[in-house]
């Protein structure tokens, strides 16, 4: 629950506070509680991010082929030249309390050039796990499995960086690199088999979402595992999404599978699996309108007439909301706590 001085000033005067003691309570939760390494939503951190997505394009997805008149000798000195720049400089700020975010953007952005170093490695060796793929442009948008290395090293690198650095965006380039890692590892088993890479990407998201569940478990840290759910998602989402069945009973299910994300999302209070969830079911009623009702007159109606249920049903819901967190906290919260990130409890 986030609140302003002024909410808590307008709390406790109905309570029978005085100003100076709402002041003075204000200025002790300030002084307990350091937020300096929390990412809020002000015009500084803003700047900071934009920055630091600036200097991970230019040196990812905006890569430019002159970079490969470098060599893989030139390409790896430059690259590590960055990461040593950015791990002294964010190091340095890391220990300076209110440079907490600057300091963790640049750490980031040294692991998101972990690829482009390793790239440089083996386009100098001439080693790649498979054939060449080509130039480092080719990594984001090409599911290839000679990238595999380049992903592996980047998780490594970036596990360490976190374990050294407790810094949640750290785990953005980790969780983008096993994404990735999920396709191009099934491209490495399965030559141009969809169904077979559909599944695989299906698993890894499990795997990954697990995981990731483990640690909002475990940690303290509430933004920490944000990267997890969003890609260990997409990359369940994608696979199932992607899987061609002719059985309705199979569209059924994963019509089924959509709504227990929905349910997820509240449970685990994370956005990413609403929004799959929905497009999920959204595309499911798609179907049904599209093939199995195609002719029928009155499915829009029934559509639409669900649709306004489900809006009275929110409505209910937000009237009586108290009431329903009231019950669920006391007749269920207490035999699943265990189960439930201490984040979730604590909103």
């Amino acid at each position: 629950m986030n609140i302003t001085q002024a909410d808590l000033l307008k709390a406790t005067a109905k309570l029978g506070l005085t100003e100076p003691q709402a002041r003075e309570l204000w200025e002790h939760l300030d002084d307990s509680v350091s937020t300096y390494d929390k990412p809020k939503f002000t015009a500084a951190n803003v700047i900071y991010y934009v920055g630091a997505l600036i200097v991970i394009g230019a040196m990812g997805w905006f890569m430019t082929k002159a970079w490969e008149d470098l060599g893989g000798l030139g390409i790896f000195s430059l690259s590590s030249l960055y990461i040593v720049f950015f791990v002294l400089g964010g190091s340095f700020l890391w220990r300076k309390p209110a440079l907490k975010i600057p300091a963790g953007l640049l750490l980031t952005i040294a692991v998101c050039m972990v690829p482009l170093a390793t790239y440089g490695i083996e386009r100098w060796t001439g080693y790649w796990p498979e054939s060449d793929p080509g130039g480092f442009t080719n990594f984001h948008p090409y599911m290839n499995s000679s990238w595999l290395i380049m992903e592996l090293a980047t998780i490594i690198v970036g596990v360490i960086a976190l374990c050294l650095w407790r810094f949640p965006f750290l785990t953005a380039p980790i969780a983008y690199a096993l994404w990735f890692m999920s396709m191009d590892f099934a491209d490495f088993i399965y030559h141009g088999h969809y169904g077979e890479r559909e599944f695989i990407s299906m698993n890894f998201g499990l795997c990954m979402l697990a995981a990731t569940y483990f640690l909002d478990l475990k940690s303290k840290l509430s933004d920490l595992s944000f990267w997890g759910y969003l890609f260990g998602v997409l990359a369940f989402w994608g696979g199932l999404s992607s899987m061609d069945s002719d059985s309705e009973l199979s569209k059924f299910i994963y019509c089924l599978i959509n709504l227990f994300l929905i349910f997820l999302s509240v449970a685990l209070r994370r956005k990413a699996f609403l929004v799959f969830g929905a497009l999920g079911l959204l595309g499911y009623l798609y179907h049904l309108a599209d093939m199995v009702f195609a002719n029928s007159l009155y499915f829009p109606f029934v559509l639409s007439l669900i649709g306004i249920l489900v809006i009275v049903g929110g409505f209910i819901f937000q009237k009586n909301q108290k009431r329903i967190e009231n019950l669920f906290s006391q007749r269920i919260l207490p035999h699943i706590s265990g189960l439930v990130p201490a984040r979730v409890l604590t909103e």
